[in-house]
């Protein structure tokens, strides 16, 4: 029957009790809950907590630019405060630094090591699954929690982000639970928790900025229609909120801010060492408008320098396989579960629970789909649970109903989208399991006529139609979920699921899908194409990559390049650790990836001339000069550069002809390196 369960507009106790006795159902359930609702929760975490632990380590360092500013963070309190790349504190890395916070009390605690760095993101991942299963629960029952769980842990980016160090993993646990707030807070109106979204989205902005806000118009939207609240109740309770947003993320922007910027590093990503400018630009509206400075952009016209935009970007070569598979079913569970609540009072909870996860979706989404700047298929992670929440609810909701046609034309609309579309997806790793697509698409056609045609059926024999419904829905993302999690991933951008045929035009520059999984062709320019983890980067490739995933690093002899990080040969990392302590930095090099394969190698501090990307102006050449003057940097690195030594700043490239001037070049393991504390004869 449907949750028909009223709740009452105040309640007397605070956040602080209702969170834990959140925890404490989770764990051990309801008094009226049937009997296998326990154990099949306890199903769920435990396959969640597999599927996100089994094997982590093997990844090894997965993405060696946060893995350095990790290993920074463990040796100075500065840098983890930072965020800085090294520790001695030269430069951050180019997002506010709330993930690694975590990752950095993790290996303080534990030790650092491959594990302790992404076992947190793991750890988030279950607690993602559990919040939105609450969030589900709690309105329309324990069928509908499990469902939406499930999707979500067997979401193929979610099974790729929760095993990595990208801040993506964060992120996302704060927007669901802010969320999950939210929802408490149009339940019963009570302002504490609508401030607690508000702050839970603040630390989402340390995480990864400006991605955090993008729910805040569905959030505040939904509660000012749907708020039990006075309308001016309402409209300063979201207020509240709102200050709870800018002081749980704007501390820590103020501190950087008002701190002299020769007491501190410079800020990585920005092209004048100023915060605000990092948040609003290149981690900003740059994003949405293209224009962002320090940029590697400039890669033609296919709609944006990132490929094409539009409505059908999360459906192409890029982002399908990584999210799209039951985005139809949810946008029509979606519209049907609306159509069939819209006469209720303005305050029914389980229309809201609808508006809000079906407008976080649709607005995240939007973004991704328009955006002109910097995207790439992993941040889709974002829509993972809203789009596990319309599917639990809309299935659950719609069966309950499905004595009425619309209801069952919608479930039936449903699976029939998802096990088409899944085919598609399939087709497109057509090596890849190829009898699964055909027995997705037939089963599931199969099993869309029979629920249409439900209204008259037995209990058991409609039990067993939706039972096998689900699995018809799940079996092609679970597919690509367990590749997903039993391959090794690094780099800097990497991807879920088999290696993909690009449709024509549709990933724009770098699209392709390469045989190992990167986007672009293999053997290109670029190893397995920009954009691909390390599974396409070959020794011989341009960027100087190959891949050793297990220790976190590439076969090649030097430090890396653009996008990926290198293991340095052991007489080269002998050589850079020899008198390490007198220096603050054993060398310098350009570009921040190839400077973190050489820091994670030598455990010591290694300037990142020019940033993430090659491209900030820092330090100027005048800076470089005094720092060895001074004695501080014992080695140049040559190498690096970006995408190309035209996209490096003219910082870097004044600094590497200034060094190839004035000091005397040896070679080691194929590395050229050049003495600073040793000028030319």
């Amino acid at each position: 029957m449907e949750n028909t369960q009223t709740f009452p507009r105040y309640r007397r106790a605070s956040a602080s009790p209702r969170i834990r006795h959140a925890a404490y159902s989770l764990v051990r359930g309801q008094a009226a809950d049937p009997p296998w609702v326990r154990p099949a929760l306890i199903g769920l975490l435990g396959t969640t907590a597999l599927l996100y632990l089994w094997n982590l380590a093997a990844s090894g360092w997965a993405n060696a630019y946060y893995s350095a500013a990790v290993l920074a963070g463990t040796k100075s309190w500065a840098a983890l405060f930072f965020g800085s790349l090294d520790a001695s504190n030269f430069i951050t890395v180019d997002k506010a630094p709330a993930a690694l916070w975590v990752m950095e009390i993790s290996a303080r605690l534990f030790g650092f090591n491959g594990w302790s760095v992404l076992a947190p993101q793991a750890l988030e991942g279950i607690a993602t699954v559990a919040i939105v299963y609450l969030a589900v629960r709690r309105y329309l029952g324990p069928a509908a929690g499990l469902l939406a769980g499930a999707v979500v842990a067997l979401t193929p980016v979610a099974g790729l982000m929760f095993r990595f160090n990208n801040p993506d993993a964060l992120l996302v646990l704060l927007i669901t639970a802010a969320t999950y707030a939210t929802l408490r807070a149009i339940e019963n109106g009570r302002t504490r928790w609508l401030v607690l979204a508000g702050a839970l989205v603040g630390f989402g902005f340390l995480a990864k900025e400006l991605q955090a806000f993008i729910i805040i118009p569905v959030l505040a939207g939904v509660y000012l229609i749907a708020g039990p609240p006075s309308i001016g109740r309402r409209i300063g309770q979201v207020l509240a909120a709102a200050v709870a947003v800018i002081l749980s993320s704007g501390w820590w922007v103020a501190a950087v801010e008002l701190m002299p910027s020769a007491s501190r590093p410079y800020i990585g990503g920005s092209q004048n060492n100023d915060l605000i400018s990092l948040i609003f630009g290149y981690n900003g509206f740059g994003r949405l408008t293209g224009n962002e400075s320090g940029s590697v952009g400039g890669f033609g016209a296919l709609g944006s320098r990132w490929g094409l935009t539009g409505w059908n970007r999360l459906f192409n070569s890029q982002f399908g396989g990584q999210i799209s598979w039951l985005i139809p079913a949810a946008i029509i569970l979606l519209g049907a579960s609306l159509l069939l609540t819209f006469r209720r009072p303005r305050t029914d909870i389980v229309r809201a629970a609808f508006l809000i996860w079906g407008g976080s979706l649709l607005l995240t989404g939007a973004v991704f789909s328009f955006g002109q700047g910097i995207i790439h298929p992993y941040y889709t992670v974002a829509l993972a649970p809203a789009i596990g929440a319309l599917v639990g609810m809309g299935a659950v909701f719609l069966w309950q109903h499905r004595s009425e046609r619309i209801a069952r034309l919608a479930l039936g609309a449903a699976l029939a989208a998802t096990a088409l579309w899944a085919f598609v997806l399939l087709d497109r790793s057509a090596t890849f399991f190829p009898a699964l697509r055909t027995a997705v698409l037939v089963g599931g056609l199969a099993l869309a006529a029979l629920t249409v045609g439900l209204a008259n059926a037995s209990r058991k024999t409609a039990l067993a139609v939706a039972a096998l419904g689900v699995m018809a829905v799940l079996a092609g993302p679970a597919a690509y979920t367990f590749d997903t999690v039993s391959t090794a991933h690094t780099g800097a951008i990497p991807s879920a699921g088999p290696a993909v045929a690009a449709a024509s035009g549709a990933g724009g520059p770098f699209a392709g899908g390469g045989p190992t999984g990167g986007f672009g062709p293999p053997g290109g320019a670029f190893g397995g194409g920009f954009g691909g983890d390390l599974r396409g980067v070959g020794p011989n490739s341009a960027s100087g990559g190959g891949g050793n995933p297990g220790d976190g690093g590439v076969g090649n002899p030097g430090g890396g390049g653009f996008l990926n990080s290198g293991r340095p040969a052991a007489a080269l990392v002998s050589l850079l650790q020899a008198d390490a302590s007198r220096y603050t930095w054993v060398a310098a090099t350009i570009d921040a990836n190839n400077a973190a394969g050489y820091e994670l190698a030598t455990g010591d501090p290694v300037m990142a001339i020019g940033g993430f990307n090659g491209t900030d102006p820092a330090p100027t050449l005048a800076q470089f000069q005094k720092n060895v003057r001074d004695g501080k940097i014992h080695y140049f690195i040559a190498g690096g550069g970006g995408l190309g030594s035209g996209s490096t700043s003219s910082n870097a490239s004044q600094i590497s002809a200034w060094v190839q001037q004035n000091f005397t070049a040896t070679t080691v393991r194929g590395v050229t390196v050049y003495d600073l504390t040793t000028t030319a004869t």
